[in-house]
């Protein structure tokens, strides 16, 4: 189940970041050319929305169900503190996607509301732009979080979780990726 998630984890964000690049696009041309918000302006923001939710809930299985990082760093969260690859999985990362989903949601809400149609682009336009910053700063890029693969082209990447007690320690779990 790991695997399947992953895979589909990691090939959402390229949907999220494609639909966000069009909405976003939308948004500033209408705001900037005073254009009526249109059906299309509706469907971008829907669908970045739609994907930002999807990759929410995958990542949310991820975590709580399926994630050996998650794991590791739950059974000993102060020691994960100390880690920068379990302190990145167990709470950077998933802590900045959920603000960012939030951002994005607050956008398409505040977007909604809005009395004219250059408010509505103009919300749209700054909301989903922080919303992707944020993004963009919480994706293991490897820059300053944990690198990872771009493109996964296989559900297959083995992953070996062992448990080993340590003399007059509680068991810890390690985590080495294979392949």
């Amino acid at each position: 189940m790991y695997n399947f998630l992953l895979f589909l984890h990691s090939w959402g964000r390229w949907l999220v970041l494609i639909a966000a690049v069009w909405a976003i696009v939308r948004a500033y041309a209408g705001w900037k050319n005073r254009r009526p918000y249109l059906k299309a302006d509706n469907t971008a923001s829907v669908f970045f929305i739609a994907m930002v939710h999807s990759q929410v809930l995958i990542g949310l299985l991820l975590y709580f169900f399926a994630s050996p990082y998650v794991s590791q760093a739950m059974s000993d969260f102060g020691g994960a503190m100390k880690n920068a690859e379990l302190r990145y999985w167990g709470v950077e990362h998933i802590a900045m996607m959920i603000v960012a989903a939030v951002v994005a949601q607050v956008g398409r809400i505040r977007a909604k509301k809005a009395d004219t149609p250059t408010r509505k682009h103009r919300q749209t336009f700054w909301f989903y732009l922080v919303a992707v910053l944020i993004m963009l700063l919480s994706i293991p890029w490897g820059l300053f979080n944990p690198k990872r693969p771009l493109f996964r082209f296989s559900a297959s990447l083995n992953v070996n979780v062992t448990t080993t007690p340590p003399a007059a320690v509680a068991p810890t779990t390690t985590v080495e990726l294979v392949g």
